[in-house]
């Protein structure tokens, strides 16, 4: 909210099929109960656009006072298969009639379902599946499994943990360490030398695609590739969407086999069908060793998993790797009902017929203005534009949030730009959304960049 201002302001009535919002925004009647957010909460829960989210089903998003919006977030690229999806609402409403709302590690049949349903979904060799609660936790699962397995290779030398400049894997010790961005870890007074990043070949930030930069910079910050205990890299960085080339992606694969390092691929954003495929990594032909999994695995409760090969996964003997709510049965039975949603609702065939819907037209609105977009990313039914200075590649996001501003005024909602420095437009609408929805916001998100590029010139 910090970013947003808090001021109502007129903006022009609009009603259409799928937005429908007031003359003002931020909307009158939502600004005490903001205002009392900002009171109790810490400023971090701050930043997003000015809604109070009363309810949300499919592809729209509702405030408690009759307002409508189109939504391209799916609150975090979590409500894959769409907001308040019946079949789920179902399955949670079983278990909570049954009841049973909390087990610890007690075993439960809907475990037991969902853990061999996603081994079965899941390519040799990952076949053992630990269910967890959230991203973070299960990046911090995959790091310790990586290390732990690295010592009984090589010893305690072994145990270097490679990853990404702007790559983003969570927000706890482990996960903030591996990952790439360095205002996220000023908090950290001792760095760990045992985490190493290499540039991401993004082609974008980073032009140089070559597998060879990879093995350059390990070189240059003297780490012995046989000391290496795993390379974490997401499938797809956050930041853009920003995918490495396939031939970059089989070289990583072959040289993690010959130097003996786990190769792990962050999905908490890429599983689930979000990219055209029910797994990101399927798009670069190579099966990773762990698999870390989040915010679609429901499309809707705390949920995450690692997924990964039994010699790795069955290192701790009995008890010494679990969690509280791992496996809880309402989220449990959320998945459930997701993964048969995904499957029986033919969600990723729409994705794949979706997408290039989504890429055109966010590269034919890039090509109007390219000296401020600088780049348009897209696969499947994620996507990102790069806003940037006039005729640079340094990032730009006041301008970027102005764009997300005006958006939300006319009913198109984005969580606030994400990116190195807040520069990027990231667009990830529910999997299920309809074409004609989907036409639509990329026609608004027109509207806003030339609105504000005509304001700003």
């Amino acid at each position: 909210m910090d970013k947003y201002s808090l001021t109502p302001r007129e903006v022009p009535p609009v009603e259409t099929r799928w937005r429908r919002i007031r003359t003002k925004l931020p909307v009158p009647e939502s600004l005490p109960l903001l205002r009392q957010l900002r009171e109790n909460e810490p400023r971090s829960m701050a930043g997003q656009p000015p809604l109070v989210w009363h309810r949300a089903e499919g592809c729209q998003v509702f405030d408690p006072w009759g307002n409508v919006w189109l939504d391209w977030s799916s609150g975090v690229l979590v409500t894959n298969v769409g907001h308040g999806h019946p079949r789920i609402r179902e399955a949670l409403a079983e278990m909570i009639d049954r009841p049973l709302l909390a087990t610890y590690v007690f075993p439960h049949e809907k475990r037991a379902e969902h853990v061999k349903l996603l081994a079965d979904l899941s390519p040799p060799p990952l076949k053992r599946v630990f269910l967890l609660s959230t991203g973070s936790e299960s990046v911090e699962c995959a790091i310790k499994l990586s290390m732990t397995w690295g010592i009984k290779q090589g010893g305690k030398k072994k145990t270097v943990l490679v990853s990404f400049e702007n790559a983003f894997h969570g927000r706890t010790l482990g996960a903030q360490l591996a990952g790439g961005l360095p205002h996220l870890k000023e908090w950290i007074a001792r760095p760990d030398p045992g985490f190493v990043q290499v540039p991401f070949p993004d082609g974008f930030k980073n032009p140089d695609q070559s597998f060879s930069l990879f093995e350059k910079t390990l070189a240059e910050k003297g780490v012995n590739p046989d000391d290496v205990c795993a390379v974490l890299t997401e499938t797809f960085q956050g930041v853009g969407p920003d995918f490495m080339p396939e031939e970059y992606a089989q070289e990583l694969r072959r040289w993690c086999d010959e130097h003996g390092a786990l190769l792990i691929f962050d999905e908490i954003q890429a599983a689930f069908g979000r990219t055209g495929t029910f797994w990101g990594f399927e798009h670069y032909g190579i099966v990773p060793d762990l698999v870390t999994l989040g915010k679609g695995i429901t499309s809707s409760l705390p949920l995450s998993a690692v997924i990964g090969r039994p010699d790795v996964m069955d290192l701790y003997p009995p008890g010494s790797m679990t969690s509280t709510h791992s496996a809880s049965p309402l989220p449990v039975a959320a998945a459930l009902a997701n993964l048969k949603v995904l499957k029986e609702e033919g969600l990723l065939a729409h994705v794949r017929e979706m997408g290039p819907i989504l890429r055109d037209g966010l590269t034919r609105v890039q090509a109007q203005w390219p000296e401020v977009l600088g780049c348009v990313q897209a696969k499947g039914l994620v996507a990102g534009i790069q806003v940037v200075k006039p005729g640079t590649r340094e990032p730009y996001p006041e301008l970027a949030l102005a764009i997300n501003t005006c958006c939300f005024e006319k009913g198109l909602l984005m969580f606030a730009p994400v990116g190195v420095r807040g520069e990027c437009l990231k667009i990830c609408p529910p999997l299920s959304i309809p074409e004609d929805a989907l036409r639509e916001g990329i026609e608004v998100l027109e509207e806003a960049v030339r609105e504000v590029r005509s304001s700003w010139s």
